[in-house]
């Protein structure tokens, strides 16, 4: 997840051989000695008795301009919450702007810890989803860190049994791997939360958000088409959020939790929640960060671990992959964190997994309910259901004492997060907490 201090996804030349390789050997022999110490750890699940292999991956991106810069994303892993050998949680979280590390940390430390003391937990996975990254979002507002330009995305995934909830805030991913005849295909359980949604861009637009790209907001393209194509083809050039009087915030995603600035203009907490059941059809899913998914794509990434018995391998192919696609392309990479999460002795007599996405705009969930993909031999199959849950008016006014201050900044096209330009950029010197932030439920 990109930012306006580093850590963008940016449109750079691409690297001539030689250029950053010396620095990046360098590096690459610190990874590997890093990556050495890792261990896969696993949990039992009693109750439908399964167990849980899992091992996680987490590396700094390579920034030859910002050698000091750290790594921004954390993740959670926490085993038996409220001391259930059944219930276990795995979280990412990817942050972003100058304070995004602390941003991400809160909202690792705090969300889980929510979830943890919720009573309602286990009746009702959902509802706890959606007060706990209310409650961390507030709660990261009122906290001494400067959200109003940073903030973090966040994809956990809750087992309880042999249910697994996947909420995702942001741009990071949960992928399943389901077992088809003879082959592994890789089913995602998140939605990037991006204007190139149709919904999402409608959603933000109706809470008073402009979006446009970078080089139509410099004049290049026309700013009146509302058209970017997709993700895959135009992601060096992404649109973005702005307020309609200013050139900020320029968030290229449209939920996240903190970033109060940009909450003015439709960017919540608010999770879309996958349900799923799980079934001897899922060896594994994999929880990742952005940086993973840049230049690979899902069926990639289940691939990969596939091929692999260990899981420790796996991630270290993965982000080796991973780093060497972001170095084709740019002269820099991104921050990249991985959990891989095997599932192992489960036996089930279920046929399918039936998945329920909670969590999108749409108010008629019978007309808007999709049928994403199937499981070999169950006719429900996943099925994505986007509910009154989070059809979300998040409206809240930015008040500052002098609308006319600016702020300087390295000028970047970045395709995540913040974009600052020093020649239009028009920022609130005070950004006040929110005043109306209201969330249907």
């Amino acid at each position: 997840m990109g930012c306006v201090h580093g850590k963008c996804c940016c449109r750079y030349p691409r690297s001539s051989d030689g250029d950053n390789r010396e620095d990046l050997g360098r590096y690459a022999q610190v990874q590997t000695h890093i990556l050495a110490g890792r261990s896969v750890e696993s949990a039992q699940v009693p109750s439908h008795n399964f167990r849980l292999e899992y091992s996680v991956l987490t590396q700094r991106g390579f920034y030859p301009e910002s050698p000091e810069k750290e790594n921004q994303d954390s993740y959670c892993i926490r085993t038996q919450l409220q001391g259930n050998p059944n219930v276990h949680f795995f979280g990412v979280f990817d942050g972003h702007g100058q304070f995004g590390t602390e941003c991400s940390v809160f909202v690792r430390d705090r969300l889980v810890e929510i979830l943890s003391n919720d009573s309602t937990l286990l009746d009702d996975p959902v509802k706890a989803y959606n007060s706990a990254f209310s409650i961390t979002n507030e709660e990261l507002h009122d906290s001494d860190i400067d959200d109003s330009m940073s903030g973090t995305t966040a994809i956990t995934a809750l087992l309880v049994g042999d249910m697994l909830y996947v909420a995702n805030v942001g741009d990071s991913r949960a992928v399943m791997a389901v077992k088809e005849g003879n082959r592994v295909v890789a089913k995602d359980l998140s939605s990037d939360q991006t204007p190139f949604r149709k919904d999402e861009c409608e959603r933000v637009k109706s809470c008073g958000a402009r979006v446009l790209s970078v080089d139509q907001v410099e004049g290049l393209k026309d700013p009146d088409i509302q058209s970017w194509g997709d993700e895959e083809t135009e992601g060096g050039d992404p649109p973005r959020l702005w307020v309609q009087n200013g050139m900020y915030p320029g968030t290229a995603f449209t939920r996240s939790v903190g970033d109060s600035t940009a909450e003015s203009i439709g960017v919540v907490a608010v999770p879309e929640v996958t349900t799923v059941h799980l079934t001897a059809h899922h060896p594994f899913f994999v929880v990742a960060s952005d940086g993973v998914f840049e230049f690979l794509s899902s069926q990639t990434v289940v691939d990969m671990v596939n091929r692999s018995a260990d899981p420790r391998d796996a991630s270290s192919a993965i982000a080796g992959e991973s780093y060497k696609l972001w170095l084709d392309h740019e002269n820099r990479t991104d921050d990249i964190t991985i959990i891989i999460v095997h599932i192992k002795a489960l036996s089930n007599s279920g046929g399918g997994a039936t998945a329920k996405r909670n969590g999108g705009r749409t108010t008629n969930t019978e007309k808007e309910t999709l049928e994403i993909y199937f499981t070999p031999s169950a006719s429900e199959g996943y099925r994505s259901v986007r509910s009154e849950l989070s059809e979300v008016s998040c409206c809240q006014t930015v008040s500052s004492s002098d609308q006319s201050s600016r702020v300087g900044l390295n000028k970047e096209k970045t395709s995540k997060g913040f974009h600052a330009f020093p020649h239009i950029l028009d920022v609130p010197e005070t950004v006040a907490g929110p005043e109306q932030h209201s969330l249907s439920s």
